[in-house]
C-alpha cells in the first residue's frame, strides 16, 4: 500500500532519487492540438529514423502493480508513458494542460466540471475513447478504492453527456482539472482490457509493453503504439528499456560508455564529474519532495511539546544542506516552492541554547536526567544517515541519547503504525501538484495511523484541512492564507514535525538526447515521446 511513498522513505536518495519527471519536454502545444516535437539544437533538414532504444536506469524493480486503477508505486515511470489522463500538469506554466481533454469549464462555484474529449483517440485494445469509456475508467478506479483513488473523493456523479463530453458533479468544489493531472489514479483506460499480468495494456499513451521479465536486469521494454493519436516522427524514440541497476557507480559507468541514456540521480561527487564529462549532459531541477522529521505527539518523552521544540532547534539545518552540496535546498515550511501554500520566511535554524532551555523546562539537560529517544530512518539512505549523525552529535552535548535505527521501509512503517518510536524520518511528495497531500495524509487525525506518523490529533487542524480543496477551487488567496496558518500551527505551535530540506533532482543523460525537461509533478517519469535523438 502506498508503495511509491515507501520507495521515497526507503532511502533512495542516497542512490537514486525518487520524485520528478520530464513533462511536456520540448513540445509546442496548441489549444487542444496535437503535441509536436520541437527542435532543440542544430538539426538536419531531413530527420533520420531513430532506431536506437532509450535505456532508463532505475535502481529498484520497476513494476509492482499493472492495474492503472490501483498502481501506486515506482511503475509510474512506465505507466505514465502507457496511460494518459484528461490533463497533464505543466511545471513551467504551473497549470493543467490539455491531454485527453482538449478544453474544460467549471460552473456552480467549482462544483460542476465539463471536459471536452479529444477526438480520434484509440485505446491499445483498439476500442475508441469516448465519454462513456472515460466515465467507466474513473468509476472503476473509485470503486477499487486502491492507491490514490482518494483524489476523486469530491465526485458525486459522472455523466457521459455525449460521446465527446464528460460532466462531473461534485459534492464540494475542488480544482478537478489539477486532480485529473495526477500521476496516480487519474489514468483513462479501457476497463475491459485491463491485464493484471502485464501481457497487454489498456491505455491511450504512445507506448505499449514489449516484454516484462520480473527480476531480470532488463526488466521491462516498451514499444511504440503505432496508432497513437499524436502521430510519430522519425527522430522520436520508438523503443524503451528499463535496466535495473542498484549501484549508482555502475549506473554512472554504463552512462559514460553510452550503454544507457538516463540516470535518475547521481551523488554530489559524481554529478559534479558528470558536468565535465564529454558525451554527458546534466539536469538540475528543484523538486516537490521534502524530508519530514516526525515527532511522536501521542506517547513517550516527545509527547511534551517542549521536547519536540527542542528537537527542532537542535537540528543543524545549514550544516546538513551544505553537506548535501547542491542536491537539496533548505525548506521553508511544509510546502515546497512552486506549489500554492508555500511560505517564505519559515526556514528553520539551529539554536542549541534554545534547545537546552526547552529541554530544561521539560526536566532534561546537561545537569538533569538523561533523555533517551528512539529514531527510525531509511536503511541505506546516506542523506538521512547524515541528518541522524549531525543530530546525535548535537543532542549528546545536551545529555540526550538518540537511539537511531536504520530499517527497511516495511519494518519502519510497521513499527510506526504501532507508535513504536519517538522520531520517524521519511520523505513526502504530492500525488498531484497541490499541497493538500501533506496535510490530508500526514497530519489529519487518524484512528489507525497510515502516514500520520506524528499521531497528531487536533479537531481544529482537521477542519482546516477539510476546507482546503474547496478554498483552492474557489478562492486561492484564502487557500494560500489557510495553508500558511496550518503550517504555523503544525510546525511552530504543535511542533509535530521538522522539515530540513527539499530535494533538488540531479539527472545525467547522454548528450544525444534532446527535449528533456524535468517536472517535479511526476516521480522520476521521463516522457519518452517528448524526446528525440540528435541526428
Amino acid at each position: 500500500m502506498r508503495w511509491h511513498k515507501r520507495l521515497l522513505v526507503a532511502g533512495v536518495t542516497g542512490a537514486l532519487a525518487l520524485t520528478a519527471s520530464a513533462c511536456a519536454g520540448g513540445q509546442v502545444r496548441g489549444a487542444g492540438g496535437t503535441p509536436e516535437p520541437q527542435a532543440s539544437g542544430t538539426q538536419s533538414t531531413a530527420a533520420q529514423a531513430n532506431d536506437s532504444t532509450f535505456v532508463y536506469v532505475p535502481n529498484l524493480d520497476v513494476v509492482t502493480d499493472w492495474d492503472p486503477a490501483t498502481s501506486y508505486s515506482n511503475e509510474i515511470v512506465a505507466l505514465s508513458n502507457i496511460y494518459e489522463g484528461l490533463t497533464r500538469y505543466d511545471s513551467e506554466t504551473r497549470k493543467a494542460e490539455p491531454r485527453l481533454a482538449t478544453e474544460w469549464t467549471s460552473a456552480n462555484d467549482g462544483k460542476e466540471w465539463t471536459f471536452k474529449l479529444r477526438q480520434g483517440v484509440k485505446f491499445h485494445s483498439g476500442a475508441t475513447l469516448d465519454a462513456e469509456a472515460a466515465k467507466k475508467a474513473i468509476e472503476r478506479t473509485i470503486e477499487k478504492k486502491g492507491g490514490a483513488a482518494y483524489i476523486w473523493d469530491s465526485v458525486d456523479k459522472i455523466e457521459a453527456v455525449d460521446a465527446a463530453t464528460l460532466k462531473f458533479t461534485l459534492k464540494y468544489a475542488t480544482p478537478l482539472d489539477l486532480i485529473a493531472s495526477s500521476g496516480y489514479a487519474a489514468h483513462i483506460y479501457d476497463v475491459d482490457a485491463v491485464d493484471p499480468d502485464g501481457k497487454k495494456t489498456a491505455g491511450t499513451g504512445p507506448y505499449t509493453i514489449d516484454s516484462w521479465q520480473k527480476g531480470k536486469e532488463t526488466e521491462l521494454t516498451l514499444k511504440a503504439y503505432e496508432d497513437y493519436w499524436g502521430g510519430w516522427k522519425p527522430e522520436q524514440y520508438k523503443k524503451v528499456a528499463f535496466r535495473v541497476t542498484p549501484e549508482i557507480t555502475t549506473a554512472w559507468q554504463l552512462l559514460q560508455k553510452g550503454e544507457v541514456n538516463f540516470v535518475q540521480r547521481l551523488n554530489p561527487q559524481l554529478f559534479q564529474q558528470a558536468g565535465s564529462t564529454q558525451g554527458v549532459t546534466t539536469a538540475q531541477t528543484p523538486s516537490f519532495q521534502n524530508l519530514l522529521v516526525l515527532f511522536n505527539t501521542a506517547s513517550g518523552p516527545a509527547k511534551n511539546v517542549r521536547v519536540r521544540q527542542a528537537l527542532q532547534a537542535a537540528i543543524d539545518y545549514d550544516g546538513l544542506v551544505a553537506a548535501l552540496k547542491g542536491s537539496a535546498t533548505k525548506a521553508s515550511g511544509l510546502v515546497p516552492q512552486g506549489l500554492l501554500g508555500h511560505v517564505d520566511g519559515m526556514e528553520p535554524k539551529q539554536d542549541l541554547a534554545k534547545a537546552q532551555e526547552l529541554l530544561g523546562q521539560a526536566g532534561y539537560g546537561p545537569d538533569l536526567p538523561e533523555l533517551k529517544l528512539s529514531l527510525t530512518y531509511a536503511q541505506g539512505d546516506a542523506d538521512q544517515k547524515l541528518l541522524v549523525t549531525l543530530l546525535s552529535s548535537a543532542l549528546k552535548n545536551l545529555n540526550v541519547t538518540l537511539q537511531a535505527k536504520p530499517m527497511s521501509w516495511n519494518a519502519q512503517w510497521d513499527l510506526g503504525k504501532k507508535q513504536g518510536q519517538d522520531i520517524f524520518i521519511m520523505y513526502w511528495y504530492p500525488d498531484y501538484p497541490d499541497a493538500y497531500s501533506w496535510f490530508l495524509n500526514v497530519f489529519k487525525s487518524a484512528e489507525k495511523p497510515q502516514f500520520n506518523l506524528s499521531y497528531l490529533k487536533d479537531s481544529g487542524i482537521d477542519a482546516a484541512i477539510d476546507a482546503l480543496p474547496q478554498l483552492t477551487a474557489t478562492d486561492q488567496l484564502k487557500a494560500d492564507v489557510a495553508y500558511q496558518d496550518l503550517q504555523k500551527k503544525i510546525i511552530e505551535e504543535e511542533a509535530a514535525v521538522a522539515v530540513p530540506y527539499v530535494q533538488t533532482y540531479q539527472r545525467a543523460l547522454t548528450a544525444d538526447v534532446q527535449g528533456y525537461v524535468d517536472n517535479p509533478a511526476y516521480p522520476n517519469v521521463v516522457f519518452f515521446y517528448d524526446l528525440k535523438r540528435a541526428s
